[in-house]
């Protein structure tokens, strides 16, 4: 059925206006004032902000790790996500060593095909990069539409990959027209210090981020960055924690260098002391990389504002306190690292950043959308409000003010990784390619009905010569 959004405000990443908006067949159809449709529903958004659908690009349903599944799978998670104003996730496709890649394509998509209710693409781990590998990875990238390859320099015997490994699909990824993803910790060093910590006796959930500083969070961006140069190719670093990965991303973006930043809500506004919660609370907060001493959020948030981080993800990788977190009890290294934070990521942005005049309206809107359907091959279908996307929309209420908790959450987990805070602004409505799926706060969504996305070819322009860089006095 036709419907028209008549009177909310509509927000994009470059403007924002009074108006109307028609949504048929699945698509905006039209946008404008007092627009009128016979036998159209009228949905009075009055008093609202009409918000493209968010996109998050970084999560983790269904997923097995250390010993354990993550607690939300593509129907509970995508229940939460749009709950929260979310309307397409981009979920990571774990590979085997020796395995095809096809066939952990066809895992994932028996784990998502009649649960995700809203739409979904994948990402595709790297593990190793052989000639059977180089070989299928082109007809990945063709058939299925997944132009993005991500890479662990972390998890050492388990998920981390060696430089050259790296370095190869950086230059596959060139060559085929796909976005490296990169999780960037030095491994080798963390397993060494995991080593030391565990035989001084140091077991507490505090010591997971001990034993990850800062420093090798840097350090690893750093050396991504330049092998990046060197393939000629491009990086998306995700999960950001800390300035010394900021700054490696600034610089390199200094350079000309096409290289991309994401954070996520839990590092905007939790901190290292988190972990250090009595009696095993502080396992909640275990997640790689960790929570950082606090200064850090403001870097956060100002390489949001200024553009050397481009996005937010949320990493939803939920995993329950009673069950499944408390495997790590007296050996921090088998907590399974990650939170629930699918559900928090839109409402966070947009009252720690825009209400606190961290980031502007449309800023948010880039942040929370825009710059990852650009990334990720998925815009102008998905990303923003204009004739002929998908009507992928949100009429969000900036004057509600809520408390986030574990007791309201639509999440398959026992906890709320931010118990307590105050937020103001809540998704009311949300459509998925015209249809509600969350109606008046309340779920009247489908399990099944969201559409596997097959996705763009990521668009490189070239860097400038190193010779002119230099000529220049850039480097």
């Amino acid at each position: 059925m036709k419907k028209i959004i008549k009177n909310g405000t509509i927000v994009t990443a470059a403007d924002t206006y009074i108006g109307d908006v028609v949504l048929e067949d699945g698509m905006i159809t039209a946008i404008g004032l007092n627009l009128e449709a016979e036998g159209a529903e009228i949905i009075d958004a009055a008093g609202c902000y009409v918000f493209p659908g968010g996109i998050d690009p970084h999560t983790h349903l269904d997923m097995p790790f250390g010993g354990t599944i993550t607690a939300d799978d593509f129907e509970t998670g995508t229940i939460a996500a749009a709950f929260g104003g979310t309307t397409t996730v981009i979920d990571f496709c774990l590979t085997a060593k020796g395995k095809p890649l096809q066939e952990a394509v066809d895992t994932w998509h028996r784990k998502s095909e009649n649960k995700a209710v809203i739409d979904y693409s994948f990402h595709l781990m790297v593990s190793e990069l052989n000639d059977t590998v180089l070989g299928e990875l082109p007809q990945i990238i063709e058939s299925e539409g997944i132009t993005s390859l991500k890479v662990f320099m972390a998890y050492k015997n388990v998920l981390q990959v060696d430089d050259g490994t790296l370095f190869k699909t950086l230059q596959t990824a060139k060559k085929e027209g796909a976005l490296v993803m990169v999780h960037a910790e030095n491994g080798d060093v963390i397993d060494h210090l995991v080593e030391q910590a565990l035989a001084a006796g140091n077991t507490d959930p505090i010591h997971h981020a001990l034993t990850r500083p800062p420093e090798l969070e840097g350090e690893a961006t750093g050396r991504a960055a330049y092998l990046t140069e060197l393939a000629d190719s491009q990086l998306y670093v995700v999960h950001v924690t800390c300035a010394e990965a900021v700054w490696k991303i600034a610089e390199a973006r200094k350079k000309g260098l096409r290289i991309y930043g994401e954070t996520c809500p839990q590092y905007l506004v939790l901190d290292q002391t988190a972990l250090e919660k009595p009696n095993f609370e502080g396992a909640k907060y275990v997640w790689s990389p960790p929570l950082r001493e606090q200064w850090n959020q403001e870097v956060l948030w100002d390489a949001l504002w200024s553009g050397s981080l481009q996005t937010i993800g949320s990493d939803q990788c939920s995993f329950n306190f009673k069950g499944q977190k408390d495997l790590g009890l007296g050996d921090f290294s088998k907590i399974p690292n990650g939170g629930p934070t699918i559900e928090d990521r839109f409402s966070i942005l947009y009252s720690e950043g825009v209400l606190k005049g961290r980031i502007s309206l449309n800023k948010f809107v880039d942040i929370i959308s825009t710059s990852s359907a650009k990334l990720f091959g998925l815009f102008p279908q998905k990303g923003t409000i204009a004739v002929g996307s998908d009507a992928d929309l949100v009429i969000f209420d900036p004057n509600v003010e809520r408390t986030l908790s574990a007791e309201t959450h639509h999440m398959n987990v026992d906890y709320n990784a931010f118990e307590g805070l105050k937020v103001k602004g809540e998704p009311v409505s949300v459509f998925s390619r015209g249809e509600f799926v969350i109606r008046d706060k309340t779920f009247v969504g489908k399990p099944g009905a969201g559409k596997y996305l097959h996705r763009k070819r990521f668009e490189a322009s070239a860097p400038r010569p190193l010779r002119d860089k230099v000529s220049e006095g850039v480097v």
